[in-house]
């Protein structure tokens, strides 16, 4: 399993979008939410990610790399523990 660390240095070499793109599809690429099923069946890293389009879509500041791997690695936390 990756850190977000490891995730964001191996899309370090793309810009913008598709810096970001490629961080959710390697967090997706690892997720293992189906195999602990959590308030029913859902996809911890697909929540997590519509949750953080939507933060963006509203002003949240987060630049493409490190920062956004970090914001996901949290999101993705805080739905697994129920804290949001």
């Amino acid at each position: 399993m990756l850190t977000p660390y490891q995730i964001a240095a191996k899309a370090d070499h793309l810009d913008g979008t598709a810096n970001i793109a490629e961080i959710n599809r390697i967090f997706l690429r690892q997720d293992e939410s189906h195999l602990y099923p959590i308030n029913g069946a859902f996809n911890a890293t697909r929540r997590a990610i519509r949750r953080l389009r939507r933060a963006r879509a509203e002003g949240l500041d987060t630049n493409p790399g490190l920062e956004y791997a970090l914001a996901l690695d949290s999101e993705i936390t805080n739905i697994v523990n129920g804290e949001v």
